[in-house]
C-alpha cells in the first residue's frame, strides 16, 4: 500500500560558479578628459515588464474542490512471507547454482497479520464512483472511504488495472461533490498545479508546485508500460497515492503515482498519470470490468541525432521501427523496420515512449492513420489496431478453446498454447499456467507465465508435464517463460516447488 518509489539509477552534481569582473579605477582627471560632453537629455530606461505577477489564489482554489477528495484506508490480506524450505534439485556439487538454492533451505513460510494502508482518492461521479490508484487498492480484503465531511463508507473495488496502474472504487451515496476533468495535453512545463491527499494519514493536506516536464518515461513502477507520466515539484509521500492533481483552473490534469527517492518520501521529483489517460481506463472499467488495449505489432526504438541525420530527419523526434510482426496488423499495413512513426492520428510523437500508450489507447477494431518518415518524406499508413492480448490476459482467456488442467501437486492450472498465442507471446513453449494456488503461489509462480521445462526435461505439452511432475521427487524445479509486450523481451527463471 505504501507509495511507489523509484530508485534514481544516477547522480547529478550541479556546480555553480560566479564570475567577478573588477576594472582599475581611473583618475578624476584622465576621466574627465576622455568623458565626452554631457548630452542635453539624459535617456531613462524602462524596466521590462515582470513575466509572472505574485502568486496564484490556491486557498480559493482549494475550498472549491477540496471536498471532493477523499482519504482511502485498506485491509490488507494476509500475507505468508520467506521462501518455502526446499533442497537443491541439482544434486551436482559444482552446478553454479548450488549455493544459490543452499541458502534458502529450512526458511519456512510464515504468517503475517493483516496490515493497514492509507491512500487517496477522488469522487468522479456524483452518485459514489471514485477514482485512486490500483497499488492503494491492490490486495485489500476491506476499502473504507473517508469524506471531507468526516463521513465514512465502505467502497466496492469496481475494477483495477496493473497497466496503468487506475483504479474504480464505488461506495453507495447520492448528490457528492465531484471533480472538473481538465485536459493534460494543455500543460505546459513551469505551470502551476495543486496536489491534495493524505500524506502519512495527514488527512485533505495540500502542496503545490510546478509542471517539470511533460510525457516522461518512468521505469521501476506498476505503470510503465502505458503511461508518460506528468513530472511536477509538487511535495507528495505516502498516502498522496491515488489522489487528484490540479491546474489552477481547478480542473483535475492527472493522478498521483510514483515518486523519485532514495528513501521513499518526496526528494523533489513526483509523477502522475494524465488523466486523459486514467479516465479512459475508469469508462471501460465501469462498462466491462476490465481494460482493452491496441497493438500493431512492431518493436520501436529511440531516434536518436546520429539516426535522425542517417534517415535525413530533421531532427530527432518520432519512433524507430526496428522490427514489424510477421502478419501482424502493421506487416498487413505496409509499415517496414526503419520506419520512423511520427504520429498517431495526428498526436505528435517526440520520443519514442510516447507510440505504445498512444496505441495501446485506440480501440481494436478501429483503424489508426500514422505518419511514417520514410525515404526522405513522410506517407501516411493506415493500420487496424488489434487488441493486446498480453501474458496475464491470454492465461485468462483460454483462447485456444481448451479448458485448463488442474495439477494439483503443484498447485497449478495449466493449458496448451495455440500457435497463434505462441507467436504473440513470443513464448518457446507450448504450455501456460492460467491459475496459481497453494505450493506454486508460495513459490512465486505466476499466471501467464509459460512453462518451457521441468526438472531439466524440455516441457512441450500439458501431458509431458504431468509426467515431469510425476517422476519428480520432493520438488520440481520449472523453467518458466514471461514476455514484457512493452519492451519487446522475454526473461527465463528457474522456479523450484514443493510437492509434499
Amino acid at each position: 500500500m505504501s507509495y511507489e518509489s523509484i530508485a534514481p539509477r544516477f547522480a547529478g552534481i550541479f556546480v555553480a560558479a560566479l564570475l567577478l569582473t573588477a576594472c582599475a579605477p581611473q583618475s578624476s582627471t584622465a576621466a574627465a578628459a576622455a568623458a565626452p560632453a554631457a548630452p542635453a537629455e539624459t535617456a531613462t530606461t524602462v524596466p521590462a515588464a515582470p513575466l509572472v505577477r505574485g502568486l496564484p489564489d490556491f486557498a480559493t482554489l482549494v475550498e472549491q474542490v477540496g471536498p471532493a477528495v477523499v482519504n482511502v484506508t485498506v485491509i490488507e490480506k494476509r500475507q505468508r512471507v520467506g521462501t518455502p524450505g526446499f533442497g537443491n534439485p541439482f544434486s551436482d556439487d559444482n552446478d553454479p547454482f548450488s549455493d544459490f538454492f543452499r541458502q534458502f533451505r529450512n526458511q519456512q513460510p510464515r504468517d503475517q497479520p493483516p496490515e493497514e494502508g492509507v491512500g487517496s482518492g477522488f469522487i468522479v461521479s456524483s452518485d459514489g464512483y471514485i477514482l485512486t490508484n490500483t497499488h492503494v487498492v491492490d490486495n485489500a480484503t476491506r476499502v473504507t472511504v473517508r469524506l471531507t465531511d468526516r463521513r465514512e463508507f465502505q467502497a466496492k473495488v469496481v475494477g483495477s488495472d496493473d497497466k496503468s496502474d487506475v483504479a474504480l472504487l464505488k461506495i453507495e451515496a447520492k448528490n457528492l461533490p465531484t471533480v472538473r476533468i481538465g485536459d493534460p495535453s494543455k500543460l505546459r512545463p513551469g505551470e502551476w498545479v495543486v496536489a491534495i491527499g493524505s500524506p502519512f494519514n495527514f488527512q485533505n493536506s495540500v502542496t503545490a508546485g510546478i509542471v517539470s516536464a511533460l510525457a516522461r518515461e518512468v521505469r521501476g513502477g506498476s505503470a510503465y508500460n502505458y503511461v508518460n507520466f506528468i513530472q511536477t515539484d509538487v511535495a507528495v509521500n505516502p498516502g498522496n497515492s491515488g489522489g487528484p492533481l490540479f491546474n489552477l483552473s481547478g480542473e483535475v490534469v492527472g493522478i498521483n503515482s510514483q515518486i523519485y527517492s532514495n528513501t521513499g518520501s518526496y526528494a523533489g521529483l513526483s509523477f502522475a498519470i494524465p488523466i486523459d489517460i486514467a479516465n479512459n481506463v475508469r469508462q471501460q472499467l465501469a462498462a466491462t470490468g476490465h481494460v482493452t488495449r491496441g497493438r500493431i505489432g512492431v518493436s520501436i526504438q529511440q531516434v536518436t541525432a546520429a539516426l535522425a541525420e542517417s534517415f535525413g530527419l530533421d531532427r530527432p523526434r518520432g519512433a524507430a521501427v526496428s522490427s514489424v510482426d510477421a502478419g501482424g496488423p502493421a506487416d498487413k499495413a505496409g509499415l517496414k523496420p526503419e520506419d520512423i512513426i511520427l504520429s498517431v492520428n495526428g498526436r505528435k510523437i517526440e520520443q519514442s515512449s510516447e507510440l505504445p500508450a498512444l496505441i495501446a489507447g485506440v480501440r481494436p477494431g478501429t483503424t489508426a492513420d500514422l505518419e511514417v518518415w520514410r525515404g526522405q518524406g513522410t506517407r501516411h499508413i493506415s493500420v487496424v489496431v488489434e487488441e493486446l492480448k498480453d501474458k496475464a490476459s491470454v492465461a485468462r482467456a483460454g483462447g485456444s478453446g481448451r479448458e485448463s488442467d488442474k495439477l494439483e501437486a503443484l498447485g497449478l492450472s495449466v493449458r496448451a498454447l495455440s500457435e497463434a498465442e505462441k507467436t504473440q507471446l513470443h513464448a518457446s513453449g507450448s504450455v501456460v499456467i492460467t491459475e496459481v494456488d497453494g505450493p506454486s503461489a508460495e513459490a512465486g509462480l505466476r499466471a501467464g507465465e509459460v512453462i518451457l521445462g521441468a526438472n531439466r526435461t524440455p516441457v512441450d505439452s500439458v501431458a509431458g508435464l504431468r509426467e515431469a511432475i510425476r517422476k519428480a521427487g520432493r520438488s520440481v524445479a520449472l523453467l518458466v517463460q514471461s514476455y514484457d509486450p512493452s519492451r519487446g523481451t522475454s526473461q527465463q527463471r528457474i522456479v523450484t516447488v514443493q510437492l509434499d
